[in-house]
This record gives structure tokens, sequence and C-alpha cells, in this order.
């Protein structure tokens, strides 16, 4: 009858032309039904990738499997006694590592959470981890807000990770088929999930660019790792996609070079060589704790030369 009673809301909802059809939830039930054919009354298991494909996978996730493995059993430790799973997928929605307590480990595979997996929206329709990874931000997809009416007794609660490139390439599942877990529970696990996903990715950007200076964005996003990576020459080499767009950069890919001092808006005073110099002469000063004699020596001119430097660039002693 439950099941029944799904098929038919997602059908009406996907055929009404009501401001609630036009939600983000009907958006997916629509893309679920019209854009990837699939019947919300389908009853066949998941599809599951065998054991190469899923080694391939983790394989090209590479370092990020690395860095997220002890932020999952810390997430697990978290969640796992409240009857929770902890799931890890590519960008393509298929399982590649999972955290399971011993005794709920065949229920969650029995609903499909094994390795290998598959939980794209196109396989699934709407699910946490296909719509979190179709739409790219973080979703909760509670119970008979599944497309699928076989998926409504679980709750799923995501969250995107992208790489140091932009791109989305996983999503981190908090998975429950609790029936006395409510919105708000729901709610309080998101933040751990965002926060945990947050964490992978800054984890991952760092390593990336383990050689450059990795600047905290002074934008306030809470959604989104806000980090810049900067060479020795002041040029912005990386971006996390919360920076990005925070800064109006290239969404994915390379970014064109950039002054550091351009982008975070603090290009007044001396320009161009006489910038350059200035730095170059601070910087000295500072490495020998105001010592002239010393700075003057570093940078390989007379402490005249350097007097001289010094006041026309507006530095006193």
């Amino acid at each position: 009858m439950l099941s029944t009673t799904h098929v038919e809301a997602v059908i009406a909802s996907v055929q009404s032309k009501s401001a609630a059809a036009r939600s983000r939830l009907a958006a997916s039930w629509r893309r679920s039904m019209l854009s990837h054919g699939l019947d919300p009354s389908h009853m066949a298991p998941q599809a599951c990738l065998p054991g190469q494909d899923i080694a391939e996978r983790r394989d090209a996730l590479g370092r990020v499997m690395d860095i997220a493995a002890p932020k999952l059993d810390r997430l697990f430790e978290l969640v796992g006694s409240s009857g929770c799973g902890v799931v890890l997928t590519d960008c393509d929605g298929v399982v590649v590592d999972h955290r399971f307590s011993d005794a709920d480990q065949t229920v969650f595979e029995g609903w499909g959470l094994g390795l290998g997996a598959v939980w794209s929206e196109a396989t699934e329709g709407t699910n946490g981890i296909g719509t979190c990874i179709t739409e790219e931000r973080a979703v909760t997809i509670h119970r008979n807000e599944h497309f699928m009416a076989r998926n409504t007794a679980m709750s799923c609660i995501d969250a995107p990770i992208f790489g140091s490139d932009g791109q989305l390439i996983a999503a981190l599942d908090v998975s429950s088929a609790r029936a006395d877990q409510t919105q708000a529970i729901n709610g309080m696990i998101a933040e751990m999930v965002s926060q945990i996903a947050r964490t992978v990715e800054a984890d991952n950007f760092r390593a990336t660019y383990a050689q450059a200076r990795i600047v905290v964005a002074d934008h306030v996003d809470a959604s989104s790792s806000m980090l810049l990576a900067v060479d020795a020459d002041d040029v912005v080499v990386g971006a996390t996609r919360g920076a990005r767009k925070a800064y109006g950069l290239e969404a994915q890919g390379a970014l064109s070079p950039r002054a550091a001092s351009d982008l975070f808006g603090r290009g007044d005073g001396p320009v161009g060589f006489e910038k350059a110099e200035r730095a170059a002469v601070v910087r000295a000063l500072v490495r020998a704790n105001n010592n002239v004699s010393v700075a003057a020596r570093d940078l390989a001119v007379s402490r005249a030369t350097l007097y001289r430097r010094m006041k026309r660039l507006g530095l006193s002693e």
C-alpha cells in the first residue's frame, strides 16, 4: 500500500504544474522519470560493478582515498551507534568505501550500499548520493522523498567533495533506515557530513599544492572550503571550488595567472617594479630583525645603498 501510494505521489508531482511541483525535489523526480526514463515502482536490485571496476575507481581517486579513510572512521564513530552507515562514492555515484557495524552490514548491503553499487540519479532516480552529485550540493533525501518506492525506508544525507581543480570527485553519504529518524536528527548529521567533506577537500588541496603558500579566503561560506594556493612569485596557482566561486575565478581546471595582491583587493600604494622592490626590502628587514647591515648583506647591496632605497620607498629604519 505504501509503495503504491508513493508511486502515485511521484507521478502526480511530475505531471503537476503547481508551485510545489517546481521545487528542487520535484525537479529531481522529473529528471528521474522524464530524462532518465525510470519507473518509481521498479523493484529490481541496484546495479553493482565487479571487483576490477571498483579497484580501478579507487585507484582513480588516488590520494583522496587515503585522506578520506580516517575521516570516514571518525564519522562512523559519531553516527554508527545510532544505526547509520557511512559511504564514500566516486563522481559517478559508485560506492568505493564504506563503514557499517558488523550487525548492520548485511542489512545495508541488502539495501544496495555494498562496494560497487551504483547510486547515480540516472540509475536510481532521486536519492542522496545521486542527487548530491547531479546538483553538486549537499542534500538530504528523507524516506519518501526518494524516487524509487523500494528506497523509501531510508534517509540519505550527502555532501559533495570537489577536487583541487574545482571538479566534483566524490560524495560522502550517511544512510539510515531507522523509522524514528527525524528531520531534526538528519539536520545534525548533515552538518557533520558537510564538515567532514570540507575537511577531505581541504586536505587534498593542501597536498596538491604542498610547495605553495595556502591562504584562507576571507569570504565566509560554511558550505565549502575556501583556500587558495599562492606561489613564491605571489601568483595564485590554485583555488578550491568555494574560493573560485567567491573570487569569480574559473569554475574548473587551470587558473589564469593572477597576482594574489590584486585578487585580494590590496593593490594600493606602489605598483610594478617599485612594489616588488619594496616587498623585497621589507622581507629582508623583517628577516634581519630590522638590522640594516644584515639586510643589506642579504640583498647584496651596500648599507648606504639600502638606506637610499628605504628613503625612496618611504621606509624608516
